[in-house]
């Protein structure tokens, strides 16, 4: 009996040992699920793909200056004071291989040429050497066709080397880079270059187009209040700080 009683409480302590680990165990996983979710610094970021807001695009080409990329990422991104999202921000490439920028950085596009979705906008961006992307049929068939269904495109710097190549802007107004404006007119001389060294941008019917680098920030904000409001726009200057950019010299 003797014998019994210890062998009953052996299993009693190794039964109670086990529901004990069990219940530890379950603590963990609910703390490591805590630590994931408070972890997650992606899905709070993501802006699903909504069909009923315009869409603009961005073309992105190995080479191209990220600032003019990033200059309409930033004003189009952001929501109304309300947190409401506004539109679809969406990079497109050639090929979904990463993009290499002029300064180094990688960036992963959205879509391809291929089944890129229908645009309200689409931005054209600049290299300092554009001459592999005005002699890529593909970029240039690509603006060409997006521009029957957008209601607006944009071109920065010497993006406007691919505006004219396209001769989608043919008669209208265009500004490029400072210093580039002789060779654009002559290259295309249906294009209306105007004076880019006083010129810093222009809007002529559906087109507008800057000097580019952060001049960037005009072609955009100045479609984003066509296409929103002048408060929206004051907005999100204040929501990027451009004031302080301004004024940083006081």
């Amino acid at each position: 009996m003797r014998k019994h009683g210890m062998l009953f409480l052996v299993l009693a302590t190794l039964i109670m040992s086990c529901h004990s680990d069990q219940s530890k165990a379950k603590g963990e996983n609910k703390d490591v699920n805590n630590t994931e979710n408070k972890t997650d610094t992606l899905t709070k970021h993501l802006k699903p793909f909504n069909a009923n807001l315009p869409t603009i695009g961005l073309l992105m080409y190995n080479g191209v200056l990220q600032s003019e990329v990033i200059a309409t990422s930033d004003v189009f991104s952001k929501p109304t004071e309300e947190g409401k999202q506004l539109f679809n921000l969406v990079s497109i490439a050639e090929t979904k291989a990463p993009i290499t920028t002029e300064e180094g950085m990688h960036f992963v596009p959205d879509y391809t040429f291929e089944n890129c979705p229908k645009l309200t906008a689409l931005f054209v961006p600049s290299a300092y050497d554009m001459y592999a992307q005005v002699h890529n049929k593909s970029i240039v068939d690509f603006i060409r066709e997006k521009n029957n269904e957008t209601k607006y495109t944009v071109s920065n710097c010497a993006g406007a080397q691919l505006i004219g190549a396209s001769g989608i802007a043919d008669g209208h107004e265009i500004v490029t880079w400072i210093g580039g404006g002789q060779q654009l007119q002559k290259d295309y001389p249906n294009l209306k270059v105007l004076n880019d060294s006083l010129i810093t941008f222009v809007e002529d019917g559906k087109f507008s187009s800057s000097n580019g680098n952060l001049a960037s920030y005009i072609s955009a904000l100045n479609l984003l209040e066509k296409m929103t409001s002048p408060e929206h726009k004051k907005f999100v200057e204040s929501y990027l700080y451009l004031d302080r950019l301004q004024n940083w010299q006081n």
